[in-house]
């Protein structure tokens, strides 16, 4: 298994990370990825063991905070051995105190999470969105005092704009506390907005980026195809995606999705894992959130690292998932030599 640098950090995480959003099954949202309990968890977390995989990331809404219990029972005598990211901001209660980014949440949702993992530390913290009402400073000051008492390794963001982002690591620097060294995002074939913005800031400041939903909810798991209805037993059929429909054209995604079945075909591997592989060939990029519901399912997607795509097959992916950018991207592409883009080959 290949190890990359996590952004300006030391700490070098595999390329393939697992995600456990599949564990518990509570609420109708996250019971349409998955029910995983201990027992099979802690068969799935072997499978990573045993392939090299050994950063696992959850956080405290996945199941009102049954994944996380269910993880950590799951890496019971593996503490030592293995990477714990998890996440907070969103609402865990119906107190306007038990969201956001605040001192007061912060800290208690931090104690709530290192107690269901089962840990004394978490590896990676993330912010799993960006808070507008607590002021960054508030933020950024609990944070690094998390890293400073122990309990926190490293911090990291989740679904922040390019100003978030670049707010909060402009005050930390400041004050001289820690900084965000990855940010977990949203990124894909049928989605590439990240690279207009995220990505230059990530090459700048040094900031890494962990992909979920690498496959777009499964949509590029090969099973979904021109005029045919989408299987039954889905996330998306039974309403637990968390990216939107309107994410990308329907002639678009199948042009996508017949690019992906020639290239598949040329490198004799599934679709799914060249959808991955080609996200691994992407600046910035330093690991992959993958999830399964099942063993085989893990199998697979564990067979999308140790190999690469050659170029000509990278640019044939690029050329089929390009989408037209927004204001003010379209106008400074203008002028590439004022506003370059991130180097793909």
């Amino acid at each position: 298994m290949e190890f990359r640098q996590l952004g300006a950090s030391g700490l070098h995480v595999p390329v393939l990370s697992f995600g456990t959003a599949t564990f518990g099954g509570n609420g109708d949202f996250f019971k349409a990825w998955g029910s995983t309990q201990v027992e099979e968890a802690t068969r799935l977390v072997n499978l990573c063991m045993d392939a090299g995989v050994n950063l696992f990331d959850t956080a405290d809404i996945y199941s009102d905070g049954l994944a996380e219990e269910i993880l950590g029972k799951s890496l019971a005598g593996l503490r030592d051995k293995v990477f714990i990211s998890t996440k907070a901001t969103f609402p865990m209660g119906k107190s306007p105190n038990d969201q956001g980014s605040s001192r007061f949440h912060l800290i208690k949702a931090c104690e709530a999470s290192l107690k269901r993992l089962n840990t004394d530390y978490i590896d990676i913290y993330h912010m799993h969105g960006f808070d507008g009402v607590t002021p960054v400073e508030e933020t950024m000051r609990t944070l690094d005092d998390l890293v400073q008492s122990g309990k926190v390794r490293y911090i990291a963001c989740s679904n922040f704009s390019g100003w978030h982002l670049m707010k909060s690591q402009a005050i930390a620097d400041h004050y001289g506390w820690n900084k965000y060294v990855a940010h977990q995002v949203y990124y894909s074939l049928i989605n590439r907005e990240y690279e207009w913005e995220l990505m230059p800031l990530g090459l700048d400041q040094k900031v890494g980026g962990i992909v979920w939903s690498p496959l777009a909810a499964g949509r590029l798991g090969g099973k979904y195809r021109r005029n045919q209805p989408f299987p039954p037993e889905s996330r998306i059929a039974q309403g637990g995606s968390p990216v939107p429909e309107h994410a990308i054209s329907e002639e678009t995604f199948f042009n996508i999705m017949d690019t992906l079945d020639e290239v598949a075909a040329e490198t004799e591997k599934t679709v799914a894992q060249v959808a991955l592989n080609w996200l691994l060939q992407r600046p910035t990029i330093a690991t992959l959130v993958i999830g399964a519901r099942n063993e085989e399912q893990l199998k697979q997607n564990l067979a999308a690292a140790g190999w690469n795509l050659t170029l000509d097959q990278v640019k044939k992916l690029d050329q089929a998932s390009e989408i037209p950018p927004i204001y003010p991207y379209w106008h400074q592409r203008q002028n590439l030599k004022l506003n370059p883009l991130p180097k793909f080959y």
